[in-house]
């Protein structure tokens, strides 16, 4: 019987290559290749590829000290802005060579700290954590040691905490503008908990929009969540209280969807007696019925970018905090339209 082939070494690699095993270790770890010229390092990736060559993650993580794995933790994942921002972690920490161990809590910060202790016994290198309150214990005891740790989608008021964010507030003031510019001037925002800071950043940016235009007749309602069902509810209490309402603009998508849901029940059609706004452009908003109008957010670049920011303090965990805006941009549908001529 044939000898069973032997699966191929870095040294193999290098010798192939003819380069040092040192610069062929270089050119397979994604944090170290830019160190290389470009020819080197596609020959070496090239040759590594021919050879059938796989980087043995638990022989450098025991040279390294380090697990090669980063816990992120998300409030729902079944909300349409999480796959993609965890899809754009996850391809960024592949490409590192770390593996993401991913929870959601179902907006239980109970159930939210229980998973991240566990995750801080299993060694993770780093954390992301999308479930963050404006004022979270949980966050300040992370900061002050342990693993390094990097917000998404969220911040906390005390600062102190590195963070990737969409630009809250000049995706509400977008959204509210555009429905004044078609001619509305009783306008509303249904937005999400006011104690976390996406919430609380739209809800004021609407505010401050709303003001400066000199208008009126304005309501602002908190939902009791980012969801559908949410949104519905407090749609009915909204059109309950303020009637003549004709323009919305939502905390998300999904409270978007139940607006216009409550508004349906009660004989009101988008976008014909009323204007509905979302916000992130979630995946199959413009499939809706009407398509939805909303505000853009880049949710993979979140993602990314949070990874990277990530790695970088897990390099230096020296490194001072900083928060990175993504910038997002109104994309116009059907569900806004001029008010009736009787407005």
């Amino acid at each position: 019987m044939a000898a069973a082939r032997r699966s191929p070494r870095l040294k193999d690699v290098a010798e192939a290559a003819g380069v040092h095993i040192s610069t062929a270790s270089r050119a397979l770890n994604e944090r170290t290749a830019a160190l290389l010229n470009p020819q080197t390092l596609e020959r070496v990736r090239e040759t590594a590829d021919g050879l059938g060559y796989r980087v043995n993650g638990m022989a450098r993580a025991l040279k390294t000290r380090r697990s090669l794995s980063i816990g992120m933790v998300v409030p729902d994942i079944t909300n349409p802005f999480f796959p993609p921002t965890v899809r754009g972690a996850e391809d960024v920490l592949d490409r590192a060579g770390y593996s993401l161990l991913l929870s959601s809590t179902d907006n239980d910060m109970g159930k939210a700290r229980r998973q991240v202790a566990a995750m801080l016994e299993s060694q993770v290198d780093g954390l992301l954590l999308a479930m963050a309150l404006r004022d979270d214990p949980l966050v300040t005891e992370l900061r002050s040691g342990g693993a390094p740790l990097v917000l998404v989608n969220r911040t906390i008021d005390r600062g102190g905490v590195s963070a990737v964010v969409p630009d809250d507030f000049h995706g509400a003031l977008e959204a509210a503008e555009h429905l004044y510019a078609l001619g509305h001037r009783r306008l509303a925002f249904v937005g999400g908990p006011l104690a976390t800071s996406n919430g609380a950043r739209r809800r004021a940016s609407f505010d401050q929009t709303v003001a400066r235009l000199g208008l009126k007749e304005v309501a602002a309602l908190e939902a009791v969540a980012f969801d559908e069902d949410a949104g519905y509810a407090t749609a009915q209490d909204l059109l309950t209280r303020h009637p003549r309402i004709t323009g919305v603009v939502a905390g998300n998508d999904l409270l978007a969807i139940g607006i216009i849901a409550a508004a349906a029940e009660r004989g009101l059609a988008c976008p014909q007696d009323i204007s509905v706004v979302g916000f992130n452009d979630m995946l199959l908003a413009g499939r809706l019925q009407p398509p939805l109008t909303t505000i853009r957010i880049p949710q993979y670049d979140v993602g990314a970018r949070a990874a990277e920011l990530l790695m970088s303090l897990v390099d230096d965990p020296d490194r001072n905090p900083e928060t990175v805006l993504i910038s997002g941009e109104l994309v116009i549908r059907g569900s806004t339209a001029a008010p009736r001529a009787a407005d």
